[in-house]
């Protein structure tokens, strides 16, 4: 998951030795990602308050980032990345049984949204991809988010298929047909907080569009 910086004034912050510029981007990216969890939207994260976040002066930021869509598409990137290891966590501990494995990469990815609603939504938003903002993402970029979470909901799947637990002619349809289905779960959890939800509710859209045999 995205680390956390502690908030620190400019005048206290020490200087970084020479060539530890990357330990520098990640404490403005760790910032900004604060900035972000806490202040509800992505308009919290201006380069005036990251660079007050991570106690340095704002034209320090710009040899890591040129402006704040760089950073917005940093933080998207290393929330993909955290989702796609959450999955993956979850299925690893999950055993050898296929459908298990596909329960716990569906509940992994809710219970990532659940957990990081701000940024989970920024993810989706698109304000990392300004129209004629060369600041943003690039096409290779936007190709690559969520591809790894994609990669293991599909090969779960495919599992599944293969163990004779699922019907699916195209796990790789199906999967994205599922992702939408999970999505859609992330965002109703994050608008109606107070519906009372099934607590097999994961399941209950995960199995159909899945195209799970009934056992």
């Amino acid at each position: 998951m995205i680390a956390v910086a502690t908030t620190r004034q400019a005048r206290n912050r020490s200087r970084n030795p020479r060539g530890e510029g990357r330990l520098l981007r990640t404490e403005i990216l760790a910032a900004a990602t604060e900035l972000l969890d806490a202040g509800g939207d992505e308009r919290a994260v201006t380069l005036r308050a990251v660079a007050r976040r991570a106690g340095i002066a704002a034209p320090s930021i710009y040899p890591h980032f040129p402006g704040q869509a760089a950073i917005l598409l940093a933080i998207v990137q290393q929330g993909f990345e955290g989702l796609a290891d959450q999955i993956r966590s979850a299925v690893d501990a999950a055993g050898d049984d296929p459908r298990l494995r596909l329960d716990a990469a569906c509940t992994a990815y809710v219970d990532f949204a659940d957990s990081h609603p701000e940024r989970y939504r920024t993810m989706f938003g698109g304000s990392h991809n300004p129209v004629g903002n060369d600041e943003g993402a690039t096409s290779v970029d936007l190709a690559a988010l969520g591809a790894e979470a994609m990669r293991i909901l599909t090969d779960t799947l495919t599992e599944c298929v293969a163990a004779g637990r699922s019907t699916s002619a195209n796990p790789g349809a199906d999967a994205t047909a599922l992702w939408v289905g999970l999505h859609g779960l992330a965002h109703q959890h994050a608008v109606t907080t107070s519906y009372p939800w099934p607590a097999d509710i994961v399941h209950r859209i995960a199995a159909p569009l899945s195209q799970l045999v009934v056992t």
